[in-house]
């Protein structure tokens, strides 16, 4: 079947949909994967097999949706993320079919530039999560996450740190890569 057609320079794949006009070139969309009109996605993204994008969601470049993932309205991804099959965010933070709520009511979540996202994380409305953190399959982030934090379990907590290759690092917070970090108010920083 042929590719259908999308934004400049998107690839749809015939049984995917894209209904979005802001999406950035080599991106590309699966099958029965569907980004609603409204969201904005940047260039060089991956948004695999029953992937849903929300009119409200942004991803940002070279962005990896796998599988069967969930980015609902509110919820802004930064560069270079991973978000692992089934990943799935929540926007209202108490959801009730009777009650009536606009979009002013839902909380937004952050993922900052190179996070991984395990497969089957549960990310809670209304959390950040810092640049390079990396949370394991099956976490449930039900609070914010420092730059570089290694998280796990559910509710997720902190296990340790990691690198920006995503290698774990060691008490003296060196990777065999050659980066070297300290401690900052937010995670961890890279060493000059």
């Amino acid at each position: 079947m042929p590719e259908r057609s999308g934004p400049e320079g998107v690839r749809v794949h015939p049984l995917g949909l894209c209904e979005s006009d802001d999406v950035g070139s080599g991106t590309r969309v699966w099958a029965w994967a569907h980004v609603l009109p409204g969201a904005r996605v940047g260039a060089d993204c991956n948004i695999c097999d029953h992937a849903y994008v929300e009119g409200g969601a942004r991803l940002g470049d070279r962005v990896t949706v796998k599988n069967a993932v969930l980015v609902f309205d509110g919820v802004d991804v930064g560069d270079d993320v991973f978000l692992g099959p089934n990943v799935l965010f929540t926007n209202d933070l108490r959801p009730r079919t009777h009650v009536k709520k606009g979009p002013e009511a839902l909380l937004p979540t952050v993922v900052e530039e190179g996070v991984t996202l395990g497969a089957g994380t549960v990310v809670v409305c209304g959390t950040t999560i810092g640049r390079h953190a990396f949370a394991a399959a099956g976490s449930v982030i039900t609070r914010d996450v420092a730059a570089h934090s290694f998280v796990a379990g559910n509710p997720a907590v902190h296990r340790g740190w990691v690198c920006e290759c995503g290698e774990r690092l060691g008490a003296d917070l060196a990777c065999g890569c050659g980066r070297r970090y300290q401690q900052a108010p937010d995670g961890l920083a890279e060493l000059p």
